[in-house]
């Protein structure tokens, strides 16, 4: 079983930037994919970002040349450097690690707005 636990949501005027982050409570590296999909009210849930067990990296069209995903396999945690921020980046953002199954954290609300 693996938990995540993130951190780093908030209020932020557009055009600012967060960084969220994730923590995979689990002994053992976790080798699989790492990312982050968000959920805008009345939306879907999207992918925003992901980076894969030998670190490539996927991202949303409209977040690309914005937001940057990274990991630290040692400490077993996946990071979002979001820069630029719009409006419409407002969501709920969802860590995700996928092993053998997959888990999902509890999200944290990101709020872009003057």
């Amino acid at each position: 079983q693996v938990q995540l636990v993130e951190s780093g949501g908030g209020l932020v005027q557009p055009g600012g930037s967060l960084r969220l982050s994730c923590a995979a409570s689990r002994n053992r590296f976790i080798i699989g994919d790492m990312g982050w999909y968000r959920q805008a009210p009345g939306k879907q849930r999207e992918l925003v970002a992901m980076i894969r067990s030998l670190d490539s990296t996927d991202y949303a069209d409209d977040v690309k040349g914005r937001f940057t995903i990274s990991r630290d396999s040692g400490k077993n945690t996946v990071y979002l450097q979001m820069n630029s921020l719009k409006p419409e980046d407002t969501a709920v953002y969802f860590c995700y690690v996928r092993t053998a199954s997959e888990y999902w954290g509890q999200g944290t609300q990101v709020t872009v707005s003057s």
